[in-house]
């Protein structure tokens, strides 16, 4: 796909506030592709369920037919194997959504830039995608207590899914821009219009 656009990479650790970033571009003028609801959309397709029941049992899907997000969470992060098996299930479609938004942006004059927004950027080779990566940053310490508040995870939830993530320090040296996210949304927006003016007008 030829790119005419800027392709921003957004990556940080868990709970750093990506989404907040992603969300501040997106009143700028930017398309957002989230790779989590990306994710969501395909786990919530009855082919996909159905082939989940087939290996795991009919407690991964909940009552009404859907995806127990649960459940499959704790198979998958309890598991390499099982994690893998389910990638290779749902990634070639997420990849598809992907590109169809891609493809989208690009031909839409109102969008200033495409910014993709993943847990894994580097880890699922995205970053190959980007003309540039911005890491979102913040403390272990604001990171806990954002997502205890958001998802009621303790240190060892968190430390338990970043083991399967990249280090950050290695995702910082790699990126472009750094957001600094320890303080309030009004002290993230200057960061954000700074870096997206900086990408835009190269």
């Amino acid at each position: 796909m030829a790119i005419s656009k800027p392709v921003i990479g957004l990556c940080g650790g868990i709970g750093a506030g990506k989404s907040l970033v992603a969300a501040q571009l997106e009143r700028l003028g930017c398309l957002v592709i989230d790779s989590d609801r990306l994710n969501h959309e395909v786990l919530r397709r009855p082919e996909v369920v159905r082939t989940l029941v087939s290996w795991w049992g009919p407690e991964v899907a909940d009552p009404v037919g859907g995806p127990d997000r649960g459940r499959i969470a704790k198979i998958v992060f309890g598991d390499a194997e099982q994690k893998r098996r389910l990638e290779s299930l749902v990634y070639p479609l997420i990849a598809e959504l992907r590109e169809d938004m891609m493809r989208a942006g690009i031909e839409d004059p109102a969008v200033k830039a495409i910014i993709l927004d993943s847990p894994l950027l580097f880890e699922s080779n995205l970053d190959s995608l980007c003309d540039k990566i911005v890491f979102v940053e913040a403390s272990e310490a604001r990171r806990l207590r954002r997502l205890q508040r958001t998802r009621n995870w303790d240190l060892a939830q968190l430390r338990k899914r970043e083991q399967w993530q990249g280090p950050l320090a290695h995702k910082r040296s790699r990126s472009d821009f750094v957001v600094n996210n320890e303080g309030s949304p009004e002290l993230l927006q200057p960061q954000v219009v700074d870096i997206l003016e900086r990408i835009t007008l190269r």
